[in-house]
């Protein structure tokens, strides 16, 4: 029997190609039949599938093949796309991105981040506060009203300043610190009220007996500096509730160099004069139009009171012109957007605030917040109304309040009515 294919002996030579080939050129390309799957081909028998029904299992050993003469098929392998045979690249589908599922999974992760940041932001922050001043301490308090009142004080602290600095804010180098600044700020749901109080008013210092030194101030007639100066901030939240009836909830206080770091860190604030502003006491010297100030001069400004037309007066009305100003330039995009700008002066401002011991990082977002909405023409801002200024007893000169004016006010802020009262003179 001959092994070679049909029609090829090697009578027929050696070097030729193809079967039945005349020449030594390949024969062209043939169709092969196509067969249908599971059908045998035209004049063969069907074979029945081997070992389970799988034309492609392997016939157990000395069985017939499935090929030759019974011509099965296997099933073989079904790829998919142009190339995709084995070890071919192919373009066999992909599962499409689950967009859904992602941007979920961002913005789960982008909450997650800002409440850490957040959480991490108030502690850092709630720690910086200099929780130093027992208000609830104080003897004789009036009874609570609604609404809730502020004592705002800028003292003139030299605390933590170098001589250089002393020199450089014209602070000078007095001893201990006395108020340079006082106003009672009112939240409530009627509106909110910023009351400046001169510094020279003419007011009852209650007695008092101090927590820390234990000594016992008799009631006398005095400024009302005199009470922050004798005995700190309790003393002067005592007074200003003993003149008025009201009751202080929170108390803040910075000092010079508190101030100063504070404008710095925030690059500066733009006020604008209407007249040239010179005072060789605060350093003041401006020129007429706008510009900007920076921490030295930004003090200077609200300090000057000598060539202000009203004096004391006056300089309290500078100072709510500078807190607006102050007010706007934190609250822009700038400051709050930029972690650069923000946290050195959340930093400048918390480390050099002083508050009561009942304060919190909310209760001072309100007090920033409200301050912010009075400056910018929300609410109430004004002077405590005064009859005008009168030489007083020991020779200085004062300012007396218009007590009429003051009384009404007062019932005004502790029923949390709308202000209806004009203040200054």
């Amino acid at each position: 029997m001959n092994d070679w294919p049909q029609g090829w002996t090697e009578d027929r030579g050696r070097d030729r190609y193809g079967r039945g080939a005349a020449g030594e050129r390949p024969e062209s390309a043939r169709v092969m039949p196509t067969v249908r799957r599971g059908a045998p081909p035209s004049g063969g028998t069907r074979v029945p599938p081997q070992h389970g029904g799988r034309h492609d299992a392997a016939p157990p050993y000395g069985a017939p093949s499935t090929y030759g003469d019974q011509r099965g098929y296997s099933q073989g392998t079904v790829y998919s796309g142009s190339g995709g045979g084995p070890g071919g690249r192919g373009t066999a589908s992909r599962p499409r991105p689950n967009w859904g599922r992602r941007v979920k999974v961002g913005l789960i992760t982008l909450v997650c981040a800002l409440l850490v940041i957040s959480v991490g932001t108030y502690f850092w922050a709630d720690g910086k506060l200099r929780r130093e001043v027992d208000l609830a301490g104080i003897e004789e308090r009036p009874e609570p009203g609604k609404g809730t009142n502020y004592l705002i004080v800028g003292s003139d602290s030299r605390e933590g300043l170098s001589d250089a600095d002393k020199d450089r804010l014209h602070t000078g180098s007095a001893e201990g610190k006395r108020t340079d600044s006082m106003m009672i700020l009112h939240v409530g749901d009627n509106g909110n009220s910023l009351i400046s109080l001169p510094r020279d008013s003419w007011v009852t210092i209650p007695a008092f007996t101090g927590s820390e030194s234990g000594r016992r101030i008799p009631e006398q007639q005095q400024k009302l500096n005199f009470a922050f100066s004798a005995q700190g901030p309790e003393l002067l939240a005592r007074t200003i509730e003993y003149n008025t009836g009201l009751r202080i909830d929170h108390y803040a206080e910075i000092g010079f160099g508190g101030f100063a770091s504070l404008v710095d860190a925030l690059g500066g604030v733009e006020m604008c004069f209407d007249e040239p502003v010179k005072d060789k006491n605060s350093g003041a010297d401006f020129a007429r139009g706008c510009q900007q100030l920076d921490g030295a001069e930004s003090l200077a400004f609200v300090r000057n009171r000598y060539n202000v037309e009203g004096g004391d007066l006056g300089r309290t009305k500078n100072q709510q012109k500078f807190l607006a100003a102050l007010a706007k330039e934190t609250a822009t995009p700038s400051t709050v957007l930029n972690p650069f700008t923000l946290y050195p002066a959340m930093g400048a401002g918390l480390g050099s605030l002083i508050v009561d011991e009942d304060m919190s990082l909310f209760d001072l977002m309100s007090m920033f917040w409200a301050m912010k909405g009075v400056s910018g023409g929300e609410g109430t801002q004004m002077n405590m109304p005064v009859a005008g200024n009168f030489a007083a007893p020991n020779g200085q000169s004062a300012v007396k309040w218009d007590m009429a004016r003051v009384e009404q006010l007062m019932e005004q802020l502790r029923a949390d009515e709308k202000v209806t009262v004009s203040g200054g003179q």
